[in-house]
C-alpha cells in the first residue's frame, strides 16, 4: 500500500509531466503554423515558375524534354523524422514507400534509396528495403535551404555519372492541422503531361512577356527553380506533418495524464480520509481509556 507521501510525489510527477506535454503540444502547433505559411508562400512562387515555363514553351517543346534517358536507376527519397513522439509517422511512410516501390516493373540493381531522418531508416529496413544513405532533417525552416542544396548536389552528381535517370519523393502531405496522408512526387524525368498542360493554359493577359536570353538557358534556369521548390515543399510538408503527428500524440498523452491525475487525486483523498478517521478513532479510544481509569 502506498503511503500518503508517496501518492503526493506521484501526483507532483504527473503534474510535471503534464506541463512538459503541454509545452510540447504548443510547440508542435506553432511549428505547424510556420511550415504551413512556408508551403503557402511556395505555392505563389511555384505558380510564377509555371508561368515562366508557359512563356518558354509557347513556341513548342524543348530538346531537354525529348532526351529523357531510361538508363540508370531511380533515386528514391523517403522523408521521415529524426525525433520520436510522433506515433506511427515513420511506419506509415515506410509502408507507403515499400508498396509504391514494389509496384514498379523495372530493374532495381542501380536504384538508390535514401531517407531523411534517422528514425525512418529502421522502419524501412524492417520492410526489407536497403537504405543507401541517411541524412539528418533540418532543425527548422532556415535549415531547409541547405538541405535542399545538398540533395540537389547528390542528385546532380549521380546524374552526371549516369547512375540514375529518375528521382521519386515519398513524403506526408498535411491535409489539416492534425491529419496528413502520404504522396509520391516524380521529380525526374520531366513530366510531359505537366508541360503539355502548361502549354495549353491561357495566359491571364492579352500579351505574353518577351525574353532575350536563349530559350534553352531560360528553360534550364526555370527547371532548376522547379527542382528547388519541389524539394523545399517536400521538406516543409513532411515536417509540418511530423508536427501534426506529434500534436496528436501529445493530445493523447495529455488526456491519459489527466485521467491518471484524477485517479491519483481520488486515491489520495480516500487515503487521507482513512488516515484522518484512523487518527480520530485513536483519539477517541485514548479518551475512553483515560475516562475509564478516572
Amino acid at each position: 500500500m502506498l503511503s500518503i507521501e508517496s501518492i503526493r510525489k506521484n501526483i507532483r510527477s504527473a503534474e510535471d509531466l503534464r506541463d512538459i506535454v503541454k509545452t510540447m503540444r504548443t510547440l508542435a502547433a506553432v511549428n505547424i503554423h510556420h511550415f504551413e505559411q512556408a508551403v503557402r508562400s511556395l505555392g505563389d512562387y511555384y505558380r510564377s515558375i509555371e508561368m515562366g515555363f508557359q512563356v518558354v514553351l509557347k513556341d513548342g517543346t524543348m530538346s531537354a524534354l525529348e532526351q529523357g534517358s531510361t538508363k540508370g536507376g531511380t533515386y528514391y527519397i523517403v522523408f521521415g523524422t529524426d525525433q520520436g513522439l510522433c506515433g506511427g509517422f515513420n511506419d506509415q511512410i515506410a509502408d507507403y514507400a515499400s508498396s509504391e516501390i514494389s509496384k514498379e516493373k523495372r530493374a532495381a540493381e542501380h536504384d538508390v534509396l535514401v531517407c531523411m531522418g534517422e528514425r525512418a531508416r529502421a522502419s524501412l529496413e524492417e520492410r526489407k528495403l536497403d537504405v543507401t544513405d541517411v541524412y539528418p532533417l533540418p532543425g527548422g525552416l532556415p535549415g531547409i535551404t541547405l538541405s535542399v542544396q545538398q540533395t540537389v548536389m547528390n542528385i546532380t552528381d549521380l546524374q552526371m555519372k549516369g547512375e540514375i535517370s529518375r528521382v521519386a519523393l515519398f513524403y506526408h502531405k498535411l491535409t489539416s492541422q492534425i491529419t496528413y496522408h502520404p504522396q509520391t512526387v516524380i521529380l525526374l524525368p520531366i513530366d510531359r503531361a505537366w508541360t503539355d498542360s502548361i502549354q495549353k493554359k491561357k495566359w491571364p493577359t492579352h500579351v505574353l512577356p518577351a525574353f532575350t536570353i536563349e530559350r534553352e538557358n531560360l528553360f534550364s534556369a526555370l527547371f532548376r527553380q522547379y527542382i528547388f521548390v519541389s524539394l523545399f515543399r517536400a521538406f516543409a510538408e513532411s515536417m509540418a506533418s511530423e508536427n501534426a503527428a506529434r500534436l496528436m500524440s501529445m493530445q493523447s498523452a495529455e488526456k491519459n495524464i489527466e485521467e491518471r491525475l484524477d485517479e491519483l487525486n481520488a486515491f489520495y483523498r480516500s487515503e487521507r480520509q482513512n488516515a484522518i478517521t484512523s487518527e480520530l478513532l485513536d483519539i477517541v479510544s485514548g479518551f475512553e481509556a483515560l475516562r475509564e481509569e478516572v
